[in-house]
């Protein structure tokens, strides 16, 4: 019973590592933590993406394209395309803030397909060769599975709605929809009388689509990284000696290649979902009721 408790404390604390990040407190108050980790992985994904881009930019030809040139070409026309085909006002910068936006997921969520262990054990090893304690050394390599990451992004969205929906349709006509739609009635009395109701609908709107977002893709995010963990305990302590050793062996390599496989679909279509429906959040700020 003691192993079994032991065993049993022994991956509660490797699942919890795992959940930890590096965290720098900001003063004496709790309330202001830093990811660091977080923090330095997104500008990790954030520069390889601008460095891809303007590499690609760079050394684009007219004539046979590169393999991934030609992927570049046809995953930048396809959300041309898209924003064109949703987002019908005039705006320069939907198209390549959506490009953006769905390129600096993609890669955040890719991280989440290298190995579990292969950063955080080097992490700790670093700190283990500096003198500190490696129980210590906490690191998430995934920013879609910090809920600060893809919030920031859902409210950076919402800034961008409410200008989009400004600069369409000018101040007066932009907030003088908050009190006319989505009831709309004829005659003053009654456009007075229904304002509080549309302004009410219309505040719960807007503060559920930042919330929805960011939590649609931290959600999934969170899932599919917790999901490698607990494939990884599946070994956790285990000894060559025993035949259930390589019977739970042979399944968490089938178990992680099949993941693998179905969470590769999960962060595309997760970046895809953010990004198509910021295209019509914006859309829907720049389109008179």
């Amino acid at each position: 019973m003691a192993a079994e408790g032991t065993e049993s404390v022994d991956m509660t604390g490797y699942i919890q590592h795992h959940l930890h990040h590096w965290q720098v407190k900001v003063g004496d108050s709790a309330f202001m933590t830093i990811n660091v980790d977080t923090l330095i992985f997104t500008l990790l994904c954030a520069v390889t993406f601008l460095f891809l881009f303007v590499f690609l930019a760079r050394r684009a030809t007219s004539g046979v394209p590169g393999k991934l040139q030609s992927i570049v070409e046809a995953v930048v026309l396809f959300v041309d395309g898209l924003v064109k085909e949703t987002f019908h006002g005039k705006s320069k910068v939907i198209a390549p803030m959506s490009l953006t936006m769905f390129g600096l997921i993609f890669f955040m969520n890719f991280l989440d397909l290298l190995p579990i262990d292969l950063l955080p054990w080097a992490w700790a090893s670093g700190h283990q060769l500096a003198g500190h304690d490696p129980a210590h050394a906490y690191l998430r390599i995934v920013p879609t599975a910090d809920l600060n990451t893809p919030l920031g992004m859902a409210l950076a969205v919402f800034l961008m709605t409410q200008y989009v929906g400004i600069s369409q349709k000018g101040v007066g006509h932009f907030f003088g929809e908050f009190f006319t739609a989505p009831f709309h009635a004829e005659g003053p009395i009654a456009k007075i009388l229904l304002s509080p109701a549309n302004l009410l609908l219309r505040l719960i709107e807007e503060c559920v689509r930042p919330v929805s977002l960011s939590l649609r893709l931290f959600g999934n995010m969170y899932a599919g990284e917790l999901i490698f963990v607990l494939i990884a305990v599946m070994t956790l302590g285990a000894t060559l000696a025993h035949t259930s050793t390589w019977l739970l062996g042979f399944g968490q390599i089938v178990a992680g290649f099949g993941w693998t496989a179905f969470h590769i679909l999960i962060i595309t279509l997760q970046a895809f979902i953010f990004m198509v429906l910021s295209i019509v959040y914006l859309s829907m700020a720049a389109e008179s009721h």
